[in-house]
């Protein structure tokens, strides 16, 4: 995970800058589409722990190189981020008092100023040398289990305690104390005196992603034309019939299902990541869902990724693009793509060749089946 997160933030700078991948970490539902490319359980909390987990492990060492820095984490780690934003500052320039408040209060406004009955025990800042910065925190409420995540950007934020959020992920808890809500104006100015007074509406105007308690993945939960689009595009026709994919010869049909998909991570839209789902058909998932991680197709990527980045560092970006081009092509595609209801055979296939491509879930190597081989028509 941690060298495709790495190969995926290498080209999201390359192609589109530093303010731009911090925008997209602060998307509520990019964020899980990253997860779930990268191969963890795509309707989990734990995307958000293995996903800043990884990118911290991967990025920091070469951050003076890449212009980003990845501070505090889980737990004990969390804790560590005040020192970890001063020895920022000291090798950038940055003001690290600054950016030490802003971790501090992004932390209480989530922890108290929300009373939603989740309690704080991720925070992660990240933060560019040019000085913007995002805040991926995670709460977990202990009489559910559940968890929820506050995204926080930098770039348009007025006020830490009047909507500062840029998205919210978790299951509506119904009506809550919200003062960062605009209609708690009066309240935050005289709140030792109206605190008990009725609870406000919870956080609106923002991008909310809710994720199902159930594992497996399921039509209502992907944007079938969407992923049908792509599947087409990857097993019916070949690279070779488009000039901008010669670059990419080589690559199976297996391979260029993932590739597009994570092409549309590093290029897709804010509007196309609102069925994280879809991302797991890229390197399935560690539980099995929908099926075990083909981990030569996810070796195969990242090499992918890589050279493509490393040619861009050279001036060669025809890999960039040809990358680039899979996810327009799929765009391209659903405009007179009509969707089946294979998505369940889709999903049996998927597990019943996963052992060719070295699928692993965390219980195990995935093993030959004994069922004949499932034909599958995608159109």
């Amino acid at each position: 995970m941690a060298r495709l997160g790495f190969a995926i933030t290498e080209s999201i700078l390359i192609e589109y800058g530093k303010a731009e991948m911090l925008r997209r970490l602060s998307d509520p539902c990019w964020f899980q589409s990253l997860g779930a490319v990268m191969g963890m359980d795509w309707h989990s909390s734990g995307i958000t722990t293995s996903v800043m987990g990884a990118l911290k492990r991967s990025i920091n060492p070469h951050s003076k190189q890449l212009g980003i820095y990845i501070c505090g984490g889980r737990g004990k780690h969390s804790r560590q981020a005040p020192a970890e934003l001063m020895a920022v500052g000291e090798k950038t320039g940055l003001d690290g008092r600054h950016l030490v408040h802003c971790s501090r209060l992004s932390a209480k406004v989530d922890n108290t100023a929300i009373q939603d009955g989740f309690q704080l025990y991720l925070h992660n800042f990240i933060v560019s040398d040019e000085g913007q910065w995002v805040v991926v925190q995670q709460g977990m409420r202990g009489d559910s289990g559940t968890a929820r995540r506050y995204h926080w950007h930098s770039a348009g934020l007025s006020s830490f305690v009047e909507e500062p959020h840029t998205g919210i992920c978790g299951r509506n808890q119904g009506l809550i104390l919200n003062m960062t809500d605009k209609a708690a104006a009066p309240a935050r100015n005289a709140v030792m005196t109206i605190a008990q007074q009725p609870p406000n509406q919870v956080l609106h105007d923002i991008r909310h992603l809710t994720m199902p308690a159930h594992h497996d993945v399921r039509a209502a939960d992907v944007d079938l034309k969407r992923l049908g689009s792509l599947l087409w595009l990857a097993q019916e026709q070949a690279p070779a019939n488009f000039e901008e994919l010669l670059l990419l010869q080589g690559l199976g049909p297996r391979t260029l299902q993932s590739l597009a998909l994570v092409s549309e991570v590093i290029h897709g839209a804010p509007a196309r990541f609102s069925d994280p789902a879809r991302f797991s058909f890229a390197h399935g998932g560690k539980d099995g869902h929908p099926f075990p991680v083909p981990t030569m197709v996810y070796d195969e990527i990242i090499h992918t990724l890589q050279t493509a980045v490393e040619r861009a560092k050279l001036g060669h970006t025809d890999k960039q693009a040809a990358i680039k081009k899979l996810s327009e092509m799929a765009r391209q595609a659903e405009k007179d793509f009509i969707p089946n209801e294979n998505l369940d055979q889709l999903i049996e296939k998927e597990r019943n060749d996963s052992w060719q491509y070295g699928g692993r879930t965390v219980f195990g190597k995935a093993s030959p089946p004994e069922k004949k081989e499932i034909q599958l028509r995608l159109f």
